[in-house]
């Protein structure tokens, strides 16, 4: 394993906020081996965790109900599947619908029979059943039109399916919502937050996924062998790897980044900890340069595979592409002896690269380093009460440095321009999501989310301006009340340095797809494919092991994807 550099050269520091948290660098994120389904899995399997399927209760027609067990060294999870009979016309990835191909229970434990009865009486019903706090995770998913049926006929036929088929959708079924925290009286957060196998960011969410993913895969093989006994053949295992499971996110997901500041930056400091780490060793190991080598052949094939038909998506793939022929060309540059080869490959990449291609070398660079980084994933986490309260025996002067050193960004947007504040969030009134309004074409301005951050904590500003520097913030808030959102903001960025996207989120310039894609490269989703500025579909577990052959595969090496997995 390779060392950090303890000669006299100057550490290498973390990448600045003023670099990391702009939105288009944001939005160019990749997965790394600290996303949480990364974590999720490699917890699992360092803790032997064993899978089960205890009841498969589906008939022939598909619907029915079945239990998916995970057994851990203290406690079991449970995922109680429901598979129902949809009409076709009925399938959709938009949030509001009523009705899918499967919904699913995440429970806490081994449920019964009277335990299952009420989660059919509810699972089903999604947004309008109730729930109890053994309840941990609620979910749905629809079949994809393009491959679910053609899976189980050719498997039905005793063929297999076409490869290429497969690569191209990537998935047999989509989520359209995973929802936890306490949603429906379902268990908050609070009480499976000190359980060492969730206490990382989304692993109940995580886990809830995987065991779809091996559902979905279960159910196809299964419908094509009470279809035709005879001839129905599995769905190998190789083809099977390449199947994730797809998901369709849209606005709703966004404002969480901006909403819990002091969280997300624990997800930045970690990532950028992890690089700073790999940017700090003083030689690169035969080992961890053969991997990498590896690892890029992977990238450019996976990247070869990536197509979609947003043209803003399609340019920035292309340049990705001719980022990875830079990239392998300039593996093969003679360094100077004694330098620090990972800082070096980085330092070439901010000129020569993209933000596509940046980004992605960094979650490559980071990859083969486990031992020197995984321990991050266990940092991911904080307890964001401890952040909220204002401390109001801090000084105006002392707030105002805070504002003028950490928001710069802010102070120099013209905010009172129709471009400034073009937008505004709001919450909507059937589905209860966030949403996006034109703010000179569509009314409810006046509902208006405490999202636009840089606006606030420039009114701030402002609003100080002519107060006494020695004077209490308490004072002044007691007499202004409406800036304290914006004072707690300042306050939690001063002691969390990546807590604030420096750029500006009501502007007519505003891409929202950037915060949604970020904050699904934390997830560890790949295939971004976006089908707007406002929603996309991305993949999840694409090419991980299933449950079933969990301690066959190797459990934390599948991004990107292998070499003989890729080819159609």
């Amino acid at each position: 394993m390779a060392t950090p550099d303890s000669s006299n050269e100057e550490t290498i520091g973390l990448r600045p906020p003023d670099v990391v948290m702009k939105l288009d660098r944001l939005g160019a994120a990749h997965q790394t081996r600290l996303s949480f389904l990364r974590a999720t899995l490699r917890r699992l399997h360092q803790e032997n965790w064993r899978f089960t399927c205890p009841r498969w209760d589906i008939g022939a027609d598909g619907v029915g109900v079945a239990v998916y067990a995970a057994e851990g060294p203290d406690r079991t999870y449970s995922l109680v599947c429901f598979s129902h009979d949809l009409d076709p016309t009925m399938r959709t990835d938009r949030v509001i619908a009523e009705a899918w191909d499967a919904t699913f229970t995440l429970f806490d434990g081994v449920p019964s029979n009277e335990d299952i009865e009420r989660l059919a009486a509810n699972t089903p019903g999604q947004e309008t059943g109730r729930f109890l706090d053994r309840d941990l995770i609620l979910s749905r998913v629809n079949r994809s039109a393009r491959l679910f049926e053609h899976v189980v006929e050719c498997l039905a036929a005793g063929r297999q399916p076409d490869a290429a088929r497969l690569q191209d959708v990537g998935y047999l079924m989509r989520t359209t919502a995973v929802y936890g925290n306490g949603k429906f009286g379902m268990a908050d957060r609070d009480r499976t937050a000190d359980r060492p196998e969730l206490a990382g960011p989304f692993r109940a969410e995580m886990l809830t996924v995987w065991l779809i993913r091996a559902f979905t895969t279960d159910l196809a093989d299964y419908l094509a062998a009470v279809r035709a006994p005879e001839t129905a053949v599995k769905l190998d295992r190789g083809l099977r790897r390449g199947i994730g499971v797809g998901n369709a996110t849209g606005l709703g997901l966004g404002p969480f980044i901006v909403n819990h500041p002091a969280l997300f930056d624990r997800w930045i400091t970690a990532r950028e900890t992890a690089l700073a780490r790999v940017r700090n060793l003083k030689d690169a190991t035969p080992e961890t340069g053969a991997k990498f080598a590896e690892l890029l052949a992977r990238a450019v094939a996976d990247a070869a595979r990536w197509q979609v038909p947003d043209p803003l998506q399609t340019k920035k793939i292309a340049a990705l592409r001719k980022d990875l022929t830079r990239l392998t060309e300039q593996l093969n540059v003679e360094r100077a002896p004694g330098e620090r080869p990972w800082d070096a490959l980085y330092r070439w990449s901010e000129q020569a690269l993209s933000l596509e291609g940046q980004e992605l070398l960094v979650s490559l660079m980071i990859e083969p380093h486990g031992e020197l980084v995984d321990d991050l994933a266990d940092e991911m986490a904080i307890d964001e009460a401890a952040a909220f309260p204002i401390d109001g025996s801090m000084t105006i002067g002392a707030l105002r440095e805070i504002i003028k050193n950490g928001y710069s960004w802010a102070l120099k947007t013209n905010y009172r321009a129709g471009a400034g504040q073009a937008r505004f969030w709001y919450v909507s009134d059937n589905k209860l999501e966030p949403r996006l309004g034109e703010r000179a074409k569509e009314p409810g301005r006046e509902l208006e989310l405490p999202l636009a951050i840089g606006r606030d904590v420039a009114a701030l500003y402002e609003a100080t301006a002519k107060e006494n520097t020695d004077g209490l913030l308490a004072g002044f808030l007691l007499a202004h009340p409406e800036h304290r959102h914006a004072a707690r903001r300042a306050q939690i960025a001063a002691a969390h340095p990546y807590a604030e996207i420096q750029d500006n989120l009501i502007g007519a310039d505003l891409l929202p797809l950037n915060l949604l894609r970020c904050k699904l490269a934390f997830f560890g989703a790949t295939r971004f494919d976006p089908k707007s500025d406002r929603w996309l579909r991305i993949n999840m577990f694409q090419d991980a092991p299933f449950p079933d052959e969990f301690y066959d595969q190797p459990p934390d090496d599948w991004f990107p994807a292998p070499l003989e997995s890729s080819a159609p």
